[in-house]
Formats: structure tokens, C-alpha cells, sequence
């Protein structure tokens, strides 16, 4: 059926997909620029249903978010805190053992672990975490450390990249979350985040990642002073690596919350503009089998709108968020396995229960 738009320059790149010609930058100018906003969630969501059909992912998994303290201080971040900061905290072995056992009756399939650079740690307790976790959930898969973490994880065991990524695997990692890129830009960089590693950087250490056998997650920090090109070249950039390393899982836009920053006279997002991310994403980033519809950043309810734009995927139960709830999130910081499939059941698709590789860990609908 030949789609109708209502901005007659979706028509040409909607026959590039029909085509399956890859979107330029130009392309994806035009996608974030354009006001015809269902024309572009058409496009999306033609494309969502031919890759995953009817189907949506989640995935239960819990959030341990070990440290607070980190050296970095970017403007953006309202979770960061310095150790004399009042509410600084650094969960101790024992701590996190509790955290785990506190729910350790729950079918958790995927530990989501990230923190601050903490100067008070070294590198040992990144092994002796790993291996805490995988002692107390040997069946679940632990998904961990940024690339901002794996590159100063380098510099405290004094080894490359290579061998801290190998130390890691062996102490139980199993895969990559996508954060600490935000948005590649170097104008951006200089003034939000000047300490972190940089966009080429980035990309290098994801790429090594990828090539010692693990897999990784991408993402995009959107909704502060970036630019639409900006977008487009973060995107892009993303392409270009999956076409060399085939190493991305999924990529998730994340929507900035500007509570409590230093950026804090920033508004939100709109909904327009989340949906746009995610659908402009789906069309981009050809070469990405998922697209996650972040429900945290941006809301239950745009979350199963999302699915309509191109997302597949709506990431997961959580359990307890604290990173983009300091920034002023107003989503439940976790939701069940009976609320994540009536959420999607309501938006009118199948949730399947995945693990962090997409593989279903129910009886149910068989995947695309």
C-alpha cells in the first residue's frame, strides 16, 4: 500500500526504502526537520513491522548503580557527586550482595551495572562485583561499564583495552550497556562534558569491545544545546561501526532531563521530539535489529506509542532506577512483568520476554 504524506519530500525516501537504498545525512536532515510527524512514524513503523512483525521484547532485569562518585562532573548529570558530597555513596561487596539477594526469588535475566569514576576504586572490585553477581545470579547475564568506564578501567589496571575487556569476560561480563558517547560532537563535548572521552575515543574502545566477542548497546543523549546535523552524524557514526563490527545489539535515545543539573533551565522534551528520535532511528540505523523505546526517560505511556514508531522494544522491569530519576523523571522507577506485558498487550502487540540477546526465556510467539 503507497504511503501518503503530508510533507511531499517523505515521498523520495520512502521509495529509497521500499528500495532498500540507504538513507543519507540529507535524508535524515529532512526526518528530523520535517512537521509531518505521522508521515515519518509511517515510514518507522512499516519498517518495525516488516523486521519484528507483531511482536514487542522486554526483558526482567535489575539496575545496580554501585557508586554516585564520580571525577567527571558533566553539566548534564544530576547523579554525580563528589566523595564529600552530602548523600555520596559506594556500596561495599557486602552491599551489593544484599541488593541481589533482596530480590533473588524474582526471575531477574539481565544485571544492568553501571557508576561513576570513583577515584577511591581500583580495579579489583570491578572483578571482585562481577564476580559477586555472577556467584549470586550464575544464570542471569551481566551487562555492565560503559566505554567512558572500560577506558579508565584501563588506565587503573595499567592495561589495554584489549586485556582490560578480557579480564572483565572472564570475571563473569557479558555484554556492554551503549552510554557515555551522548551525543559525538566535539562543540558539545567542550561544553557539557569536557572531562569524558571523547567521541573518537568512543568509538575506538566500542569497536575493540566488539571485536573481543561482546556485544554492546548504543545510544544517543538528546534534548539539550545539540544540533539536528549533530543527531544525524551521532547516528551516522553508529552505522558506520555496525557495518564493521556487527557488534550493536540495540540503540536507545535517550530524552534529556534537565532537573537538577547545571542545565536546569533547559525544558523537557516534547513528545513529538521522543518519537521522532526513536522512528528517525529506526530508518537511519539499517543495520540495527532493535530499537528500544526507553519508558524511564520518556514515559509509560509514550513508551507503547513508541511501538507504533519504530521501537521494538521497551528495555525492561528495572526494578530501581537512580540515575534519570535524580534528573527528574517522573516514570515508576520499575514496573512488573504483569505491568510491562499489559502495557504492551494495550498498545495491541505480543511482548515476548527476551534475555539480553533477544532470545525468548518463555514459551510464546516465535521471533521474526
Amino acid at each position: 500500500m503507497k504511503l501518503e504524506f503530508a510533507d511531499k519530500r517523505l515521498d523520495a525516501i520512502g521509495a529509497k526504502i521500499e528500495n532498500n537504498t540507504r538513507l543519507s545525512k540529507e535524508d535524515g536532515l529532512v526526518l528530523f526537520e520535517t512537521l509531518d510527524l505521522n508521515g515519518v512514524g509511517m515510514l518507522a513503523g512499516r519498517v518495525r513491522q516488516q523486521r519484528h512483525g507483531n511482536v514487542a521484547f522486554y526483558v526482567y532485569n535489575q539496575h545496580l548503580n554501585y557508586t554516585n562518585v564520580c571525577k567527571n562532573r558533566c553539566r548534564f548529570c544530576a547523579y554525580a557527586v563528589d566523595r564529600e558530597d552530602q548523600g555520596a555513596y559506594t556500596w561495599s561487596m557486602d552491599e551489593i550482595e544484599q541488593r541481589i539477594n533482596d530480590r533473588i526469588a524474582e526471575p531477574v535475566n539481565e544485571l544492568h551495572i553501571v557508576g561513576g569514576l570513583n577515584p577511591a576504586l581500583d580495579f579489583d572490585y570491578f572483578i571482585n562485583l562481577l564476580k559477586t553477581v555472577k556467584r549470586l545470579r550464575p544464570l542471569a547475564k551481566i551487562k555492565a561499564f560503559t566505554c567512558v568506564e572500560i577506558d579508565y578501567l584501563s588506565g587503573l589496571s595499567g592495561l589495554s583495552i584489549d586485556d582490560t575487556v578480557g579480564a572483565l569476560k572472564a570475571a563473569g561480563l557479558d555484554m556492554m550497556p551503549g552510554g557515555g558517547a551522548e551525543v559525538m560532537s566535539d562543540r558539545v563535548r567542550d561544553e557539557l562534558f569536557p572531562k569524558k572521552i571523547d567521541s573518537k575515543r568512543w568509538l575506538e574502545i566500542m569497536e575493540a569491545v566488539h571485536k573481543n566477542g561482546l556485544t554492546s548497546n548504543a545510544t544517543m543523549l538528546y534534548g539539550h544545546i545539540e544540533t539536528m546535523e549533530e543527531r544525524v552524524d551521532h547516528l551516522l557514526a553508529l552505522r558506520a561501526l555496525q557495518d564493521r563490527t556487527h557488534g550493536f545489539s540495540a540503540y536507545i535515545p535517550l530524552a534529556f532531563h534537565s532537573k537538577n543539573t547545571k542545565l536546569s533551565h533547559l525544558p523537557s522534551t516534547t513528545a513529538v521530539d521522543d518519537l521522532k528520535s526513536i522512528a528517525v532511528a529506526r530508518l537511519l540505523l539499517d543495520n540495527f535489529d532493535h530499537i528500544k523505546a526507553y519508558w524511564v526517560m520518556i514515559g509509560e505511556k509514550l513508551a507503547q506509542v513508541a511501538l507504533s514508531y519504530g521501537a521494538d522494544d521497551l528495555d525492561g522491569t528495572i526494578i530501581e532506577e537512580r540515575i534519570t530519576h535524580t534528573a527528574g523523571a517522573r516514570s515508576a522507577k520499575g514496573l512488573s512483568r504483569e505491568e510491562m506485558e499489559r502495557m504492551i498487550r494495550s498498545a495491541g502487540f505480543v511482548p515476548v520476554e527476551r534475555d539480553s540477546f533477544y532470545r525468548p526465556v518463555n514459551e510464546g510467539p516465535t521471533i521474526p
